[in-house]
């Protein structure tokens, strides 16, 4: 390198230029390349400059993803630019060749719109080479050089402008463009004035470069390797395979297992074809292809299918309730009907045309139960929830044509079972949802008839699956939900929400002494009152169930034993009404409790909930008005419809009672049913509320003793309603003395426990004119 220049030195040179905006790029002087312009306010630029001297200052955007930058988003120091050629394409884009001529910085933006124009100052290097500069400038040509070894792709005229060193600037300047670094890098150099200040980060960027492309060589070189083993692979195995063939021998021992587990299996005659088809596939297949892996996933399922394989019944029935008896409290006529079940089963062999369906608030043991019933009859239990499931494909499988194909959860579950008769418990049927991947309810339509299911075809398995030996079960909360076509196809076993004594029972027998297990304690160590486990029931849980039970006694046990382990406590811990809020807090729940005078216009209404029964206070007040009836307390339709009715009917007997028959004109009624955060509805409030209403219209007082339930006609007739037992419960808790049903309700008596029929008066009713006489106070 012969050429040497003077000291640095810049020439300045300010002048106007329009602004051309680029994104992700940054162009050094001394390049040359081409340049696409698309609309904008740069193709805007880009003319004006064509129409003048052919010169603009380029300036790179910071941020890539603004697609209308201001200046506030360019960088301010830029390149000045020359246009040799120019042409524009069908779409209107323009392509430029131009060429880098020197740095530039913007002074002022002088213009903004239509398009960009700035005031730059343009700065041209004469560099002197120090030793030290020529040795960095070398340095830098042989890091460049070496990157090219490590395969570089640089374009040939590139190549050659760069091997010209007979200008260091103009070189390091197109080294600095081909680098392979990220924006702001680039523009770091760009901006760095000092020649030798810019060698030096030049450096430091190939020796970055050099790092990448020398990894990218040894990921390359290896994967090379990897493949040429491939195809040495797959060459010696089509040998092994001719060998093989030429000697008797055509299956490797894979195929061989294969077919040994299709022969095990003992497939019906239609399912082990379908095996032996694609065994013959999988031969057939190169060792290497994707195919592969789903044909051996698809054998691997049918051969581990049991299709012949299942549980053989053991039913006693005095074990089987044994075994109901013990793990669960109470529920007789749950466990009556499904001994009923057992019985017909042990003695045909397998019933056909009958699908259990538990249907009952949370918590009150449907899936204990079903458990109960799988070791009652020696079969193994599967449990899939179906809450929120809205795809079919989870009932039936995917299509092996898609990637990732899987098996629906019914096959999978039996899979799992090992047998081809488990029981099978359908969770929470009445949470199936629907949307535009299909309909489940409808593949389960299939699952749960008899006549079908005995060809039951998964979209994965392809080939007809034997499902009428599976106990299928199903649970729900409520059946308003369940498809019609579902339901019909079900059997209904209701179970009814647990009593106060029952769930005393379930937890002393049941939840206490598996809950000192669970914590580590012992009887001897802690003790809880039948008096506390009742309070715990009335004032800390709301529930038909025990879940909530369940959880404040674990409360309780968690705190007893954090006081055992932080104090070493060794007498016994006594859990009291007294001391329960010290483990508990304050009481979540207040019980009801019947008025503590008779009032006018305020019945006692008895409803019906999932958590149990529950006493509602329903309120009337007249007041000056056009005849309006106002009705608060969050109630339902059924429940509005219920007032209505029952102030027609008090319209349609005023005179009769004693009311003013114009009173409506001139009269509003307010019916009120507090704890109005809480929903109400239902028809068997009507009674109490006829009551209110006319209680109130006549000044005549309810008795406070008296509760009451029942549906309300036009015609004053009280129709039967439902919820009896629980309704009756609640009354007794609240203090009720005196509960009028509808008379059609006398036969679910049966189901009322023999003491509190016995601390009750129960008054059964078929008109409105009986409810009166029993429900209103005298006029004194």
């Amino acid at each position: 390198m012969e050429r040497f220049f003077e000291r640095l030195t810049k020439v300045r040179n300010e002048k106007e230029l329009p602004v051309i905006t680029i994104k992700d790029v940054v162009l050094f002087p001394h390049v040359t390349t081409s340049l696409f312009v698309q609309k904008g306010i740069s193709r805007d630029a880009v003319l004006e400059a064509l129409s003048k001297n052919k010169q603009a200052i380029i300036l790179t955007q910071k941020n890539k993803e603004v697609e209308v930058p201001t200046t506030e988003d360019l960088y301010k120091i830029g390149t000045v630019i020359q246009m040799s050629k120019s042409r524009e394409l069908p779409d209107q884009t323009l392509q430029l060749v131009i060429e880098g001529k020197s740095r530039a910085r913007v002074l002022d933006f002088t213009q903004k719109k239509p398009y960009l124009k700035a005031l730059v100052e343009e700065f041209k290097e004469y560099p002197s080479i120090t030793p030290e500069i020529q040795a960095l400038f070398h340095s830098v040509v042989e890091g460049f050089k070496q990157s090219v070894s490590l395969g570089k792709t640089v374009p040939v005229e590139v190549l050659v402008a760069i091997l010209d060193l007979s200008d260091p600037v103009i070189t390091t300047d197109i080294i600095s463009f081909t680098t392979e670094i990220g924006t702001k890098e680039k523009q770091d150099l760009l901006e760095t004035f000092d020649f030798k200040e810019r060698l030096i980060k030049l450096n430091k960027y190939l020796v970055k470069e050099r790092a990448v492309l020398e990894e990218a060589r040894k990921i390359q070189t290896k994967t090379a390797k990897e493949l040429e083993k491939m195809q040495k692979e797959v060459y010696l195995r089509e040998e092994m395979k001719t060998i093989q063939k030429e000697l008797g021998i055509e299956e490797d021992e894979e195929t061989r297992n294969l077919r040994r587990k299709i022969e095990e299996a003992k497939m019906p005659d239609y399912a082990r074809k379908a095996a032996e088809s694609e065994l013959d596939k999988l031969k057939r297949t190169p060792p290497f292809s994707p195919e592969i892996s789903w044909i051996r996933s698809y054998l691997d399922l049918l051969v581990s299918l049991p299709w012949s394989k299942e549980s053989k019944d053991q039913i006693n029935l005095k074990e089987a309730k044994k075994i109901l008896d013990q793990d669960h409290y109470g529920l007789e006529k749950v466990k009556e009907r499904i001994l009923e079940y057992l019985a017909v089963l042990k003695l045909v062999g397998r019933i056909r045309g009958s699908i259990l369906c538990f249907v009952g608030p949370p918590g009150t043991g449907k899936t204990s139960v079903g458990k109960s019933i799988a070791k009652a009859m020696n079969r193994k239990f599967v449990r899939m929830s179906l809450g929120g499931i809205r795809d079919e494909a989870e009932i039936r499988g995917h299509r092996r044509t898609y990637v990732g194909a899987l098996p629906g959860r019914i096959i999978q579950g039996v899979k799992n079972a090992g047998t081809r008769n488990p029981v099978f418990m359908l969770d929470e049927i009445d949470k199936v949802g629907v949307d535009f991947r299909g309909d489940p309810s409808a593949a389960l339509l299939e699952i749960l008839d008899p006549e079908q299911n005995n060809a039951f075809s998964d979209n994965y398995v392809e080939i007809p699956f034997d499902l009428s030996d599976v106990l299928f079960i199903t649970t729900a909360n409520i059946l308003e939900t369940i498809p019609p076509t579902l339901l019909d196809r079900m059997e209904i076993i209701r179970f009814p929400g647990y009593i106060e004594d029952e769930k005393i029972q379930i937890a002393q027998k049941f939840l206490v002494p598996k809950l000192l297990k669970s914590h580590g304690l012992s009887e001897k160590e802690v003790k809880i009152e039948k008096e506390a486990l009742s309070n715990i029931i009335s004032k800390y849980t709301r529930e038909a169930g025990v879940r909530n039970l369940e959880r404040e006694i674990a409360t309780i046990f968690r705190k007893v034993a954090k006081e055992i382990s932080e104090n070493g406590r060794k007498e016994t811990v006594d859990i009291t009404v007294k001391n329960l809020s010290e483990y508990l807090g304050p009481a979540k729940f207040a019980l009801p409790v019947a008025e503590e005078k008779d009032e006018v216009g305020v019945a006692t209404g008895l409803a019906w909930t999932v958590a149990g029964g529950q006493v509602l206070f329903i309120e009337a007040t007249p007041m000056k008005g056009k005849g309006n009836l106002i009705l608060t307390g969050k109630l339902g339709e059924i429940m509005k419809e219920s007032a209505q009715a029952a102030l027609s009917y008090a319209r349609s007997k005023a005179e009769k009672l004693g009311i003013n028959p114009e009173f409506y004109k001139q009269t509003d009624i307010h019916v009120h049913v507090p704890e109005g955060a809480i929903p109400k509805d239902g028809p068997s409030a009507g009674i109490a509320i006829a009551t209110s209403i006319i209680s109130s219209l006549i000044k005549r007082p309810i008795k406070r003793g008296v509760g009451m339930t029942g549906e309300i006609t036009l015609r004053g007739r009280v129709l039967e309603v439902g919820g009896v037992k629980e309704k009756v419960l609640a009354a007794q808790a609240a203090g009720v003395e005196t509960v009028i049903l509808p008379k059609n309700n006398k036969k679910d008596m049966i189901e009322v426990p023999e003491q509190t029929k016995k601390s009750l008066k129960f008054v059964f009713v078929s008109s409105m004119d009986e409810v009166l006489k029993e429900a209103l106070a005298d006029k004194k």
